[in-house]
């Protein structure tokens, strides 16, 4: 498959190899060597390359579309004469600027690959641009576009991203011993409670919501993997729940499920942040999603000092 270098922009005038033309005498497919690919209309094998400069134009069938509304036309421009072509076919939907049937590329690159150009949104698309018509043996490489072809399905991702705008998901409130009140000190030493107060599908879930677009849905599913407490001294601990609530019967005793000691004594800044896990699937693909929500409270730890008389 040949992989563009950079990714968005129009293709400009590639590199002409060998001597000659490498034309197929009965208009059949041409070969060219690895890395170069036969262009249309010259019938020689070029060196493919993009401008990284300019990006898709949208509308037209550009590659900028909504996914939403299919273009007026489209044509096949690196053909002479010009010719139109379906807009849509068993290899994807038209892009005009790229000249070439896009579709999504299941499953996606890793966002380290070079075709995401430095790109974390959009999605990477198949590209198929025909030789000597629609119908003709093509070539087949990979781009990056920010936008769907008009007339594809919308980006699962967006609609994923629109399902947890719906969830109304919140940082736990949070509990503690000994709490940020008047009078209320913990000691050197001492167990400190840690929980998520009142827990609900909002602070650590389950929540699921669903996002559609153009007749294509995408469902999503959050919930909480953990809650790392970072308790002001340097200090952290990581719990796999919402905690145990304290109540005095428990005395001095540690938290069975989330607790902490400190060192020394001080004010200190406690925060939990709630590290979501959003699942989420539709249009044939799938993934997760992360997100991360925090809460602060403070907390008094003093010493315990020995009276002599």
């Amino acid at each position: 498959m040949l992989r563009r270098l950079a990714l968005l922009g129009l293709i400009v005038v590639g590199l002409v190899l060998g001597a000659g033309p490498a034309t197929a005498g009965n208009g059949g497919p041409v070969t060219c060597p690895p890395g170069s690919a036969p262009d249309p209309v010259s019938q020689k094998c070029v060196i493919v390359v993009t401008d990284p400069g300019q990006a898709p134009r949208p509308g037209g069938g550009g590659g900028g579309g909504t996914g939403s509304t299919a273009p007026a036309s489209c044509t096949f421009t690196l053909v002479s004469p010009t010719r139109k072509v379906p807009c849509s076919s068993t290899e994807g939907w038209w892009v005009q600027s790229q000249q070439c049937y896009a579709k999504a590329a299941s499953p996606q690159p890793p966002l380290s690959d070079p075709v995401w150009a430095g790109h974390s949104d959009g999605q990477v698309y198949d590209c198929y641009r025909p030789i000597n018509g629609p119908m003709a043996v093509g070539i087949t490489f990979q781009i990056w576009l920010a936008r769907p072809p008009a007339g594809a399905p919308p980006d699962p991702r967006v609609l994923a991203r629109q399902a947890v705008a719906t969830m109304g998901l919140r940082a736990v409130r949070i509990g503690i011993v000994p709490e940020d009140a008047p009078g209320r000190v913990g000691l050197v030493g001492m167990p400190v409670w840690l929980w998520a107060d009142a827990p609900g599908p909002q602070t650590m879930g389950p929540v699921t919501r669903s996002a559609s677009a153009g007749g294509y849905t995408v469902t999503a599913t959050a919930r909480v993997a953990r809650v790392v407490w970072s308790m002001g001294d340097g200090g952290s601990v990581t719990c796999s729940g919402a905690g145990t609530p304290y109540v005095d019967r428990y005395g001095t005793a540690s938290s069975p499920t989330c607790g902490y000691r400190y060192a020394r004594q001080g004010r200190f800044t406690v925060t939990a942040t709630s590290d979501w896990v959003v699942a989420w699937s539709g249009l044939g693909q799938s993934g997760t999603i992360p997100v991360q929500l925090r809460d602060s409270t403070t907390v008094t730890i003093g010493e315990a000092q020995v009276l002599r008389r």
